[in-house]
């Protein structure tokens, strides 16, 4: 007979188990905004892990699909506003598919590292690490497939308006994942020793738990500050919003206005902003020329721009007398299905309707994401590029001193979808000890320190402007110099040991079923 069990027995019934990851991922929608309840998190990962334990792959992937499913379905009802139900549905699912599949390794994770390295300190320190690694790696594939990925429901980002936030400048975003749910999962563990007066075997959660609320920022260095203009015209700028030739561009200069004449550094402009090419439009050209010079400072604006049969959307510094503009970055990540559709003669036959509203098919950009301003190095995204780690560690590593983020929200008014992005701007600022300019053409728009605080806003759906010195930083922080790392070895790393598991559970098995002599 083997030693230890083939798979343990599950902790719930599997009807039990479905109630709880639904419970779970209802609870992990709660930690993003609207309501940001970052505590949360610490109920939903485990609702989401113990209906795991001791399951089948077939029933792993039945709890799997009703944790991410319930949790997709309404952390992602914003992208229902405008277009309805198909691109909700169709998104929401794909990711819940995801979460589902990789809900597969972790319950074998549950099954075979027991079995390979038995005792209770495995059970209680490799097992929540595994689980945590395979956490994170889900996360990491989810911001990678398809089409590049939609790297949106970290569980970092729930932390932006927490104290836990600071972890993010020494792990990054993935990190801050792994030790939340190293966390949730030796809590698991230690409830599972049936050894509750033995305080030693709640040291592994509890002591993490300690050094993650104790953990304090990495430092950055002052390097003085910026004193930055931005605009929020709240101007027509949604896809189908009924608007003139250049309404978007006048709202803006409608909201510049009252800055005419303030004394400052630069002037940013939200992604959209301009609704012409500068590029190629003389008439637009001059009249960012002649804003150039009336507030006797370079503006960082955004357009649509056309290079040969090739569109981009390009942030651009514009300075008044000089060969402008002076310096471009094309979005490095322009969004499938929203800027341009992968595979269009596929995806066409589904929902022909849909698909042709996309006209325009956007290249992705290849630049690097810093302008100098005024001497100054300003690491740049645009939009859903905030989200994803290469733009911004990028900035950071190539000198970025403070970042300008420019958005165009107006497609999702009335939803929490610029708050949820507007998170993750503020744990950018964290993560990289660096200032952020979050411009958004309708809000909500933000100065934000490099401690996460917040320096000035404008909320959603007026116009308005902001004006503010901004700190400035040098140095890197460990999540930024260790984030290639980070990913490799907790994500992907976990990924070779649950296969290295696998290997070693199956030879294991093999000896015990040979009859000895």
């Amino acid at each position: 007979m083997p030693e230890h069990p083939v798979r343990p027995r599950p902790l719930l019934p599997l009807w039990v188990a479905v109630v709880a990851a639904i419970a779970g991922g209802l609870l992990f929608t709660s930690a993003y905004p609207p309501l940001g309840w970052w505590p949360m998190v610490f109920a939903a990962v485990p609702l989401g892990l113990i209906g795991l334990v001791g399951r089948s792959i077939p029933t792993a992937l039945v709890v799997g699909l009703a944790f991410g499913a319930s949790f997709t379905l309404t952390n992602l009802a914003f992208t229902a506003r405008y277009l309805g139900p198909v691109p909700w549905l169709a998104l929401s699912l794909l990711e819940a598919v995801l979460m589902m599949a990789l809900a597969v390794p972790i319950t074998l994770a549950y099954r075979w590292l027991p079995r390979v390295l038995p005792g209770r300190w495995w059970a209680l320190v490799a097992l929540p690490a595994l689980v945590a690694g395979l956490w994170t790696l889900r996360e990491l594939v989810q911001g990678t497939f398809p089409y590049g990925g939609f790297p949106w429901g970290r569980i970092g980002v729930t932390q932006a308006g927490g104290p836990l936030a600071d972890a993010a400048s020494w792990g990054g975003m993935s990190g801050l994942t792994f030790v939340i749910v190293f966390v949730c999962t030796a809590a698991i563990e230690y409830a599972r020793q049936r050894r509750l007066r033995d305080i030693r075997t709640a040291l592994p959660a509890a002591l993490t738990l300690v050094a993650l609320f104790a953990l304090p920022q990495f430092p950055t260095i002052d390097a003085g500050t910026l004193r930055v203009g931005a605009a929020q015209g709240n101007g027509p700028s949604g896809y189908f919003d009924r608007r003139a030739a250049n309404d978007v561009l006048n709202a803006q200069l409608a909201a510049t206005a009252p800055m005419i004449g303030e004394d400052m550094d630069v002037l940013v402009w939200p992604e959209g902003a301009v609704d012409s090419d500068p590029t190629r439009d003389p008439v637009t050209a001059s009249v960012l020329d002649s804003l150039a010079e009336r507030i006797d400072a370079p503006l960082v604006i955004a357009a649509v721009t056309q290079r040969g049969s090739e569109y981009f959307n390009s942030s651009l510094l514009w300075e008044a007398g000089a060969d402008d503009p002076v310096q471009v970055y094309d979005k490095r990540h322009p969004v499938p299905f929203g800027e341009y559709v992968p595979d269009r003669w596929l995806w066409r036959q589904f929902a022909p309707d849909l698909i042709d509203l996309i006209q325009r098919e956007y290249t992705p950009g290849v630049a690097v994401p810093v302008f100098e301003v005024e001497g100054v190095p300003v690491g740049l995204a645009i939009c859903f590029d905030v989200i994803y780690d290469d733009v911004v560690w990028d900035g950071a590593n190539n000198g970025a001193e403070v970042f300008f983020f420019q958005t165009n929200n107006a497609d999702f008014r009335g939803t929490s979808e610029n708050l949820q992005q507007l998170s993750f701007a503020r744990m950018r600022a964290v993560e990289t000890g660096r200032s952020v300019v979050n411009i958004s053409t309708v809000g909500t728009s933000q100065f934000i320190a490099p401690d996460g605080a917040e320096i000035a806003e404008l909320g959603a759906d007026v116009a308005g402007h902001l004006l503010a010195d901004v700190p400035l930083r040098t140095g890197l922080t460990p999540a930024v110099v260790l984030g290639p790392w980070i990913h490799g070895v907790l994500g992907w790393g976990s990924a070779a040991v649950i296969v290295l598991l696998g290997v070693a559970t199956g030879l294991r098995g093999r000896r015990e079923k040979t009859p000895t002599r």
